[in-house]
């Protein structure tokens, strides 16, 4: 966990990057604490059970919410996608569709993760950003 910077910013695929919708707080906090390298920094039952976790300052937060896992997740914006990569194989995460995505005239390298849970992330690099 001493390596450089890895997380640069989360942003939610649907409403709230703080409150992506799982079933069982405990066991998401374990889940990502051991495989996304995430630290539990806040707790909370009101208004419903949640937990927010984070990494190099960028937070992501779980709630049992109601919400249809399958339908959301976040898009990870990280310093090195290929150091992302195999931090989280190494982990024991099953990683996917590696490719380049453009947007916006800009490239990115990319790869995805479907979580136990459900929720999807889209880790990304923009290519040449220093």
């Amino acid at each position: 966990m001493d390596q450089a910077r890895l997380y640069k910013a989360a942003y939610p695929f649907q409403d709230d990057v703080l409150a992506l919708p799982v079933v069982d707080i405990d066991q998401a906090a374990t889940w990502y604490g051991e495989r996304f390298g995430l630290e539990e920094v806040e707790r909370n039952d009101d208004p419903v059970p949640n937990v927010v976790l984070e990494r190099d300052g960028v937070r992501i937060g779980f709630a049992i919410n109601g919400g249809d896992a399958t339908q959301d997740g976040a898009a990870i914006l990280v310093t090195d996608v290929a150091r992302a990569r195999d931090e989280l194989e190494a982990n024991g995460v099953a990683t996917g569709n590696w490719r380049v995505d453009e947007r916006d005239g800009e490239k990115y390298q990319v790869f995805f993760v479907v979580a136990p849970d459900g929720l999807c992330y889209y880790f990304h690099e923009l290519i040449g950003d220093e």
